[in-house]
């Protein structure tokens, strides 16, 4: 029995409104992408969608008390939430700045890293 899936694609600007027809969890047919961008997107979004976490931590002796954070690669969608109840159990010291690895390797390879820096008061 197969089953279809619409899309809206964000691999690039077009934005195409695509239907993916899946059998058994594996995509058989891919219709309305323009490019192959598109493609690889529906087919990663439909077997493996991965998101950029992007979301603040809590900073002690900092100017203010949370710092901006993101995740370096995208990670696996079902891991969003155990990799966020990581994070609020961490307090990071300030300073520190963007760039700088807030967690190492919260899943599959993936750091949380600062994108503000997380100045000391004064």
């Amino acid at each position: 029995m197969s089953e279809e899936r619409k899309l809206v694609c964000i691999a690039c600007p077009i934005g195409c409104n695509m239907t993916v027809t899946l059998e058994e969890g594996k995509v058989i047919n891919v219709e309305g992408n323009t490019c192959k961008r598109g493609e690889a997107y529906a087919i990663a979004e439909c077997t493996h969608p991965t998101r950029i976490l992007t979301t603040t931590m809590r900073v002690r002796n900092g100017k203010n008390p949370l710092v901006s954070v993101k995740s370096d690669k995208p990670l696996p969608k079902e891991s969003l939430f155990d990799c966020m109840k990581a994070i609020n159990k961490v307090v990071l010291e300030a300073p520190m700045k963007v760039g700088d690895i807030a967690i190492k390797d919260i899943v599959e390879g993936v750091n949380i890293v600062l994108t503000r820096d997380a100045d000391k008061t004064n």
